[in-house]
C-alpha cells in the first residue's frame, strides 16, 4: 500500500508516506488506492481511498491536502484545510497534524522536511515544473516559515524514468536553451527523439537549491504498473483516464 523513504523514517516528528495504487476500494482503471480528486472515479471511493490514506498518516480524512496541480512553480502556506484547492504545485506548513498529499502519475512528487525547525513541504514536479523553478520556490517558502536549506531532507518518489521516457528533438532543443549542460539529462533514442532522465533534473535543481540531502526512491511508474499509475502508459494504451498516486508527510503534535 505504502513505500517509505528511509531518510524520511528516520526523522523524529515525521510521518509520511508513498502511496502505492494497492490497498483501496476503486475498480477497473483505477484499480485501487486512487486518490485523483480531479479523476473520473466515483467520488465516494476516492474519500474511502484517501480516508485509508489519512489512517495510515495518523490525521483525519479532512486533514489530507492537496491541490489543484497546473505544472506551475506556485507554493501555498497551508494553515488549515482548505475549503477549495487552490491552483498551485508545492505546499509547505509547520502546523502540526496536517498531511500535505501530491497526485502523481509519472511526474516527480517530492517530499521535503527540516526536522529540526519543523517545517515541512510537498511538491509536484513534472518538467515543466522543475524547469519552471517549483523546487526552488519551495525551498524558499520553507526558509519564510523558519527552515535551513542545509537543514532540508528532500525524497523523490516514483517518477517516470528514463527509459519510459521519449521526447523530440524540439523538447531537447528547449532544454539545452534554458538548462546549462543539459546534453547530460539526455541518452540517444530513436532517429529524432531522445530519453529525458527527469529524476536526474529533479534531483540537480535539488543539489542547486542547497537542499542539506536529497536523493530518490528510484522507481518508474510507467515500467511497474501493478504498484504504479502512469499517464505515459495510460496515453500509449489509448485508456480514456488514469488513478493518481499520493505522496504525503505530516508534522505529529
Amino acid at each position: 500500500m505504502l513505500i517509505e523513504a528511509p531518510e524520511l523514517g528516520a526523522l523524529p516528528g515525521l510521518r509520511h508516506a508513498f502511496f502505492t495504487r494497492e490497498g483501496g476500494v476503486s475498480d477497473g482503471l483505477y484499480a485501487s488506492l486512487n486518490g485523483g480528486l480531479g479523476s473520473q472515479d466515483e467520488p465516494g471511493r476516492v474519500a474511502e481511498n484517501r480516508a485509508r490514506m489519512s489512517a495510515r498518516l495518523g490525521v483525519p480524512a479532512e486533514a489530507l491536502v492537496s491541490l489543484y496541480q497546473v505544472h506551475s512553480a506556485d507554493v501555498v502556506t497551508v494553515e488549515a484545510p482548505f475549503a477549495e484547492r487552490p491552483k498551485a504545485d508545492a505546499m509547505v506548513t509547520r502546523v502540526p497534524g496536517l498531511a500535505l498529499g501530491i497526485a502523481t502519475a509519472d511526474c516527480g512528487p517530492i517530499l521535503f522536511a527540516d526536522p529540526e525547525n519543523r517545517v515541512i513541504g510537498a511538491a509536484h514536479a513534472g518538467w515543466k515544473g522543475a524547469l519552471g523553478g517549483v523546487v526552488e520556490a519551495t525551498v524558499a517558502a520553507m526558509e519564510g516559515l523558519g527552515a535551513t536549506r542545509a537543514g532540508i531532507v528532500a525524497v523523490l518518489g516514483p517518477t517516470i524514468g528514463q527509459a519510459s521516457y521519449e521526447v523530440g528533438d524540439e523538447f531537447v532543443a528547449r532544454f539545452r536553451a534554458a538548462v546549462p549542460g543539459a546534453e547530460r539529462f539526455f541518452a540517444e533514442g530513436r532517429a529524432g527523439h531522445a530519453q529525458f532522465d527527469l529524476p536526474a533534473f529533479i534531483l540537480s535543481r535539488l543539489s542547486e537549491a542547497g537542499v542539506g540531502r536529497a536523493t530518490s526512491l528510484g522507481l518508474c511508474t510507467y515500467a511497474d504498473p501493478e504498484r504504479f499509475y502512469s499517464f505515459r502508459r495510460t496515453t500509449h494504451r489509448g485508456e480514456p483516464d488514469y488513478g493518481r498516486l499520493i505522496s504525503a508527510l505530516a508534522l505529529m503534535p
